[in-house]
């Protein structure tokens, strides 16, 4: 029989006996441990563990579950099944800026993302992106105007439960979701930001770098939350610059940081490398 492999992530108070309570029951399944990560957080008294293992009897998710089920009520976990095969249904919101869109189109087409990408939404028209390869990928053209912003975000609730999507990835989609959509899309919802020292916000924040004379800039892929561009970070990245660069060297260099930054922080997620920890988050290295 071919072996079916799965990730089993897990979240909970840190007590003695988890590890071996986990790998017992994984080898009450037939199940060969291929990989296994801890983490204990000593400032919260929080554990957190990714463990992937292959199993030789006919399971699927439910049947893992139901067994993991009594470790889970005894630990007061939170814990997640899923089969690597299965690949998550995800959403790409973008607006005028196409550079993250694209990208992920092409790391999507290429299969160094391993996804299905159940549409493409946008506060721009589809002709926006004329160069951009969509293929046969759903289009929503989701228009908004400060009056009609809480009818958009129902029509984009709508959209992300009807395409029954796992992830909505803002890939440049430069609108402010409310604090309703944003809860409502908690966990699930990754956004990239340009992060600076100083921070620089606004429609121009490569110019107002350039007018400080940073040295470097970055870029910042996070959880959506409530609190506008504070949520838990997932990754983030930076790139030396000097007094010789200008606005548009920054605004180039800034969206080659953004489109990696977006690209790493969509496989950890996808790849079950994401646990939240309150403000923050633990990031499996792969």
């Amino acid at each position: 029989m071919t072996s079916r492999s799965f990730v089993v992530t897990t979240a909970c108070e840190n007590r003695p006996g988890i590890v071996a309570a986990l790998s017992t029951a994984i080898f009450e399944l037939s199940g060969n441990i291929l990989e296994a990560q801890q983490f204990d957080d000593t400032e919260t008294g929080r554990f957190f563990a990714r463990i992937v293992f292959d199993a030789t009897r006919d399971l699927d998710e439910d049947a893992i579950s139901s067994h993991l089920a009594p470790i889970v009520e005894r630990f007061s976990m939170d814990a997640q099944v899923r089969e690597r095969g299965r690949r998550r249904r995800v959403l790409l919101l973008a607006s005028r800026f196409d550079h993250c869109l694209g990208d992920l189109l092409y790391r999507w087409r290429t299969g160094e993302l391993e996804m299905d990408i159940v549409g493409i939404g946008s506060n721009y028209p589809r002709e926006t992106y004329a160069h951009v390869m969509m293929g046969d990928v759903p289009f929503h053209h989701l228009p908004i105007t400060p009056a009609t912003k809480a009818q958009q975000e129902e029509q984009l609730y709508a959209l992300v439960k009807e395409s029954r999507a796992d992830l909505v990835v803002l890939a440049r989609y430069m609108q402010i979701l409310s604090d309703d959509l944003s809860s409502k899309l908690s966990g699930m919802c990754i956004n990239i930001h340009h992060s600076f020292l100083p921070g620089f916000k606004g429609a121009k924040p490569y110019h107002q770098a350039h007018e400080r004379g940073v040295k470097l800039i970055g870029a910042t892929a996070h959880y959506v939350t409530t609190d506008l561009d504070e949520g838990p970070i997932i990754e983030q990245d930076v790139e030396r610059v000097s007094h010789r660069d200008t606005p548009e060297d920054l605004v180039r260099k800034g969206r080659d940081i953004e489109r990696r930054v977006l690209a790493r922080a969509v496989r950890y997620h996808l790849s079950d490398r994401v646990l939240i920890n309150g403000s923050k988050t633990v990031v499996f290295p792969e």
